[in-house]
């Protein structure tokens, strides 16, 4: 039973496939409830020790590394600010369950290598600059690269954008 209570706890309204930032996408039980509501149900949905599906935000928050949802939620409004009204990056709403989207750079995809898959920002909780990139790519999912935060992403702009 608490899996399906978990599962029903981030499952996000069919509109979300629309949206074009993260917070158009805020409208699941885990962004509304009570943030300790939203923790306890968390810890004891992955007590098992097998992951569960949660926003990256969550995580951080579980494991001591973010202070709040409402932090999170700023992190990721930031991105949007920075990369929605640049040519090129386009966001998109239907990640893994309980995530939160992420950021594709469409000119990277078919590029002059040929990739299929764009370069991709990224939210995460494996490091506290909270945003990975993955480098446009074809084949195997190349290791992502850690970027030291919003100003890190702003500043390697032009760098990752050349990624082609």
């Amino acid at each position: 039973m608490l899996g399906l209570e978990w599962s029903q706890a981030i499952e996000l309204p069919r509109v979300a496939g629309f949206a074009t930032r993260p917070a158009e996408i805020r409208r699941a039980w885990v962004h509304r409830a009570p943030e300790d509501h939203v923790l306890a149900l968390f810890r004891a949905s992955s007590g098992s020790g097998d992951p569960v599906p949660a926003p990256w935000w969550l995580r951080a928050m579980s494991a001591g590394k973010l202070d709040s949802r409402r932090d999170g939620f700023r992190i990721e409004d930031r991105i949007a600010q920075l990369l929605g009204p640049r040519p090129g990056w386009e966001y998109v709403p239907w990640a893994a369950d309980g995530e939160s989207g992420y950021w594709e750079f469409m000119p990277s995809e078919n590029g002059k290598s040929g990739h299929a898959i764009p370069t991709t920002v990224l939210n995460t909780d494996r490091h506290t600059g909270w945003i990975d990139l993955l480098p446009a790519h074809s084949r195997t999912t190349p290791e992502p690269i850690a970027v030291a935060g919003l100003a890190g992403l702003r500043s390697r702009l032009g760098e990752f954008e050349a990624i082609r």
